[in-house]
């Protein structure tokens, strides 16, 4: 099926073809048709499907063929995503689909300058990228107006409350007028979706182009096991051997990422890492050099699983597995975009047997092992602890661990101890350190009057009821 056949613009057809698209995918072709008849979707797509043109298409389209009532500083449609670089990316994609319209878009976000973005939004914008805190930021200065928003985008919704980010919408919802189009997205689906999903759409269409929690078919999926003390010198060997030339890959720690960079640097390697202790001028450049082939490896924390869109990725590879499972998908999902085939190495120690574990089950298939020669793991070996998954946010940083070294006493594999250092850091949620939300939950229970509750009770805090990091 061509994209004329999905009802487009003749300057949209324009424009797609300047970007050398001659047939959509799946999702675009399920998705563009209902949204241009008005309705309210909630889509679920891998990464790499090409979900941002199933929305910005027929969104642009759609605001072309209106006539616009907007007042001065008024935004027709707003698209929300949870990190930085990935609202750079929606934005370019934007900007390029709608370059024959005669509409205007920005993009803005934190960790950068406000003012720059304060005169683009006084000359006037139709279609607004932003991350969910930046734009509380400018609704508090009143350089914009929401009051006239006509469509709604969640891009990536299931990251965003990941990140604690629903007291943000929440407002933001506040914010918006009653009658107008919501769309969203996700790429792994939860019960918070669920939720979300029931009280911001309108009987919506759901749209499925594969089985939920999955990676795609196009990624080869290979696991290595390696002793602790070893995953540095295996993937030196893995990069030099086999001549990779691209390789993003992913630590748990920021810490970890910077001491990887360090010793790849040591064995002759280019490398340089990306996480949310970089400023955002210092991630753009890295991420361009990365692009350019000026970097060989990109080290980077899950903070770049979503929004990182390199063309052509041929290899990631897991340092280190997360702790979370579904951010495993979202990690491998840089590679074996648009239906191109990647591969995804992930280097495996016997600390991770759990992680794998539960990776495993989501997936819902065993991962194929392959152990390299001269780098066989030590049987003799004991599995030491790795902080796990935190349901909190907030707590989910706490107790940093380098595979080979010993635990610190700020490192301590006691999850009290990790839990009350992660609550004693403050970070802010879109500041030069970036999206990672943490709040000190001591802060909040004494503003709210809210006695804490004994550990001993077993009582979680949920991720989705915190207040927002300013």
């Amino acid at each position: 099926m061509p994209f004329k056949a999905l009802g487009l613009s003749t300057e949209l057809l324009r424009a797609v073809a300047d970007q050398g698209y001659s047939k959509p995918t799946p999702v675009q072709c399920r998705a563009i048709p209902v949204i241009l008849d008005g309705k309210d979707v909630l889509a679920g797509a891998q990464t790499g499907t090409g979900k941002t043109a199933g929305f910005a298409l027929p969104l642009l389209q759609l605001l072309s063929k209106r006539s616009s009532t907007k007042g001065k500083n008024s935004i027709r449609a707003l698209i929300l995503t949870p990190t930085r670089e990935l609202a750079a990316q929606v934005g370019e994609s934007v900007a390029s689909y709608g370059k024959y319209l005669p509409l205007k878009s920005a993009v803005i976000f934190g960790g950068v300058k406000i003012n720059p973005q304060i005169g683009q939004l006084r000359r006037g914008v139709d279609v607004l990228v932003a991350t969910p805190g930046r734009l509380l930021d400018h609704v508090q200065q009143r350089t914009l107006d929401l009051s006239k928003v006509e469509i709604l985008v969640l891009d990536e919704a299931d990251r965003m409350l990941d990140m604690g980010f629903i007291r943000d919408i929440r407002r933001i919802l506040t914010l918006l007028p009653g009658r107008r189009q919501n769309l969203l997205f996700f790429a792994t689906f939860s019960n918070d979706i669920k939720m979300l999903a029931e009280n911001l759409l309108n009987s919506p269409v759901l749209i499925e182009v594969a089985s939920r929690n999955t990676a795609p078919e196009m990624i080869e999926q290979l696991i290595h096991p390696v002793d602790r003390t070893r995953k540095r010198e295996l993937l030196s060997f893995l990069i030099g051997s086999k001549n990779w030339r691209q390789v993003l890959v992913f630590t748990r720690t920021k810490h970890g990422a910077n001491r990887l960079t360090s010793q790849l640097g040591q064995d002759g390697i280019s490398a340089a890492a990306i996480h949310s202790d970089k400023s955002q001028a210092t991630r753009t450049r890295t991420l361009a050099g990365f692009k350019h082939g000026d970097v060989r490896v990109l080290v980077a924390t899950d903070i770049a699983a979503r929004g990182l869109d390199i063309e052509h990725l041929p290899h990631v590879v897991n340092f280190e597995l997360p702790s979370v499972s579904e951010d495993y998908v979202h990690r491998i999902g840089r590679t074996g975009r648009a239906e191109r085939e990647g591969i995804a190495i992930s280097l495996v120690c016997i600390d991770e047997r759990e992680q794998l574990k539960d990776i495993e089950r989501l997936l819902k298939r065993t991962i194929p092992q392959e152990i390299i020669e001269g780098y066989e793991p030590d049987p003799s070996i004991k599995a030491e602890m790795i902080p796990r998954g935190i349901t909190n946010p907030n707590l989910r940083q706490g107790g940093v661990y380098l595979p080979g070294n010993s635990w610190s006493k700020a490192n301590s594999p006691n999850p009290t101890a990790g839990r009350k250092r992660s609550l004693g850091k403050k970070r802010s949620q879109e500041g030069p350190k970036d999206e990672e939300p943490t709040r000190r939950r001591q802060d909040i229970l004494r503003k709210h009057a809210i006695k804490a509750p004994r550990t001993s009770q077993g009582h979680k805090t949920s991720k989705h009821e915190r207040l927002p990091d300013r």
